[in-house]
Order: C-alpha cells, then structure tokens, then sequence
C-alpha cells in the first residue's frame, strides 16, 4: 500500500529537516519565537553610530532630496551612488557637512523604514510556516491514527499522504527562499555605512575636526 511507506522514519526524517533548514530550528533568535533568521534581530538602527557628526534635520532643497531618494535605491550600485554624489558636490558647491549629514540622515530614514517593513515580513512569513508545520504533523498524526485502525480508510490515507507531500514541497521552497530573505536586513545596514563612507569623503576638512 502507497500509504505504508510512510511511518516513523518518514516522520523522523521531516523532524530533522524541520531543524537543520536554513534559518529554522537551532540557528533561530529564540529571543523571538517569531524571528526565523540566523542573522539576530536588530529593529532598529541608529545614525549616530554611522554618521559621526550631529545633524540638523533641516529641509533639503530639491537636488539634495532627489540625490538622497537615489542613493536609497539598492538598484544603483555603490560606484553609480559615488558618481552621483560627486556630480552633486561639483554642481552644488560649496557643500558643507550639515547638508552632507542631512542627505545621510534622508537615506538613513528611507532604508530604514524599508528594512522595518522587511523584518515584518519576515516575521508574517515565519508565521505562516509554523502553521504550515503544525498543518504538516496534523496530517501525520492523522495519517498513523488511520494506519493503526483495524479497517483503515484507506482512500482518507491517500489523500492525507498527498497534501502531506505537497506542504512539504511548500515548507522546503518557502525556507530556501527564506535564506535570502534574512539576509536583507544586513545587506540593508551594509549598504547604509557604505553610503555613509562615500558622503563622508566629501566633508570639508573643518567639519571633520
């Protein structure tokens, strides 16, 4: 029978991929029962620790506003975000650090709210997989109470073995996905210092001092 391949090895073997895939199990923050990523945690950033001088917060004018939406894309590169700048710099000069902080602290906010939006979504994803794993040893339950039973249903069998397969094929492509997923947050921060070095370069000396 189809049906009786499916026994404690198979129950055991789901087990042990349930807590060796990537960013499930023992590599999760058990800080956050929610959080599935090996990357720990962090909601929010704070500039000061990237950018080291004080900021106004003042308004920027168009230019500057226009260059701190582009530098916020991750489409453009770091090396098309340092043309960017330096074209900025020639064309605006003299700039001075206040406004050089200002536009960090305008790609500091955009990136930011990005980033949060993507640890939210991480958090609703791993909800969704907990309940997809729930959902998965349910039907396994079931499947071995059907099994035990002196006259099994074995068409109930089938279909349970069938969906059973088919949320595991679910559960698998949502973790590989996941990998990538989790490192986002870091490659968001990673971008943030980057951006912050390119205009930093770009301080007058006074302001450096």
């Amino acid at each position: 029978m189809k049906a009786a391949r499916h026994g404690f090895g198979a129950a055991l073997g789901l087990m042990l991929w349930l807590t060796q895939a990537p960013g499930i199990g023992g590599a999760a923050d058990f800080s956050d029962p929610e959080w599935p990523c090996i990357q720990r945690k962090v909601e929010n950033l704070s500039a000061s620790l990237i950018w080291p001088a004080p900021i106004t917060g003042a308004q920027l004018t168009p230019a500057a506003r226009d260059l701190a939406a582009t530098l916020s894309l991750r489409r453009v590169s770091l090396e098309e975000a340092e043309l960017h700048v330096r074209d900025f710099v020639e064309k605006s000069a003299p700039v001075d650090g206040q406004l050089l902080g200002n536009i960090f602290l305008a790609v500091f906010d955009n990136i930011a709210d990005t980033r949060k939006r993507l640890i939210a979504g991480i958090a609703r994803y791993s909800r969704k997989q907990i309940a997809l794993s729930s959902r998965i040893e349910g039907s396994r339950t079931e499947m071995a109470r059907l099994e035990g039973e002196k006259d099994p249903d074995y068409d109930r069998i089938d279909k349970l073995e069938e969906q059973i397969d088919w949320d595991e094929r679910i559960y698998r492509d949502r973790a590989q996905a996941l990998t990538y997923v989790c490192e986002t947050p870091v490659l968001l921060e990673k971008r943030l210092y980057a951006i912050g070095q390119i205009l930093l370069k770009h301080m007058p000396d006074k302001d450096t001092q």
